[in-house]
């Protein structure tokens, strides 16, 4: 039976909510990871408050970052995205992975040794795996999921493009393509030529794309910051029969103006450890 975008979404959050009722008063953790996975990237590895005080079983986001954000200081990759919108106030509760790109493209074999060290080393939801990234992380983004869309429960990607050749991936997941149109930094054409390959393909049913009108490449950084970003995410598994693309939740560019009116630094404030360690 086919349960109700509406009802998996209360459902999702009622779960994940009810996890925070014990653990208010909790501080999360967060761990700069280097040279922990051969022959792959360094990263920063955030354990939320109720994963900390009871190793909860909790979902996993994967944050790749921009160009800009390129190199081998690490602190780089807290300047925006998803490390930046946990220390501004945004509460989610899932486990963030945020490798550090050295240079040029995203490797998504590399992307996938952190994920299977993460899955190794802690007790996450391998069935609620979501990928979300920027400009350069769009690009991996929709390289990686295209990849291995059987660990991606869902995916979103700002600005991006791809350089996948087959498509067929990216149509097996949940995928939102977000791109403004008055972006300068990479045009909404690259956005556009992923809709229209997977299109094409005749696979598209859990497609879903926007293009912002008049939204520039600085503006869809905010949807980092946004509620509606990861109730959209948490609002898809791998274990859903038919797998399904949420179509309820909306961002549209108002939005993008009240990005940081509800965030809450008192409700994720973490600690700096050196690895994640449950209490």
């Amino acid at each position: 039976m086919r349960i109700p975008a509406f009802i998996r979404r209360l459902t999702a959050c009622i779960a994940l909510c009810a996890t925070c009722l014990t653990t208010a008063a909790q501080s999360g953790q967060l761990a700069a990871m280097r040279n922990t996975v051969a022959d792959s990237y360094n990263f920063w590895l955030y354990a939320p408050r109720e994963y900390v005080a009871e190793r909860r079983r909790i979902p996993l986001i994967i944050f790749l970052h921009g160009a800009s954000l390129c190199g081998n200081n690490m602190q780089k990759v807290r300047r925006y995205g998803l490390l930046h919108a946990i220390e501004k106030g945004r509460y989610y509760p899932a486990m963030v992975v945020a490798p550090q790109n050295p240079g040029g493209a995203w490797n998504p074999k590399k992307i996938a040794g952190i994920l299977d060290w993460v899955t190794q080393h802690h007790d996450v939801d391998t069935t609620r795996v979501y990928v979300i990234g920027m400009s350069l992380g769009g690009y991996g983004t929709l390289d990686f999921a295209g990849t291995y869309p059987d660990r991606v429960a869902a995916a979103m990607a700002l600005c991006g493009g791809s350089t996948l050749r087959d498509f067929e991936g990216l149509g097996r997941i949940p995928l939102w393509i977000l791109h403004g149109t008055a972006d300068r930094a990479v045009p909404v054409s690259q956005s556009k030529t992923v809709v229209e390959s997977i299109k094409k393909s005749g696979n598209d049913r859990l497609l879903r794309y926007d293009w912002l009108k008049g939204a520039s490449h600085g503006d869809l950084a905010r949807i980092l910051y946004l509620k509606q970003t990861y109730d959209w995410l948490f609002s898809h598994s791998l274990n859903d029969n038919p797998r399904e693309t949420d179509k309820d939740i909306t961002i549209s560019l108002p939005d993008l103006k009240t990005a940081y009116e509800d965030l809450s630094p008192e409700e994720t404030r973490f600690d700096m450890v050196k690895e994640i360690k449950p209490r």
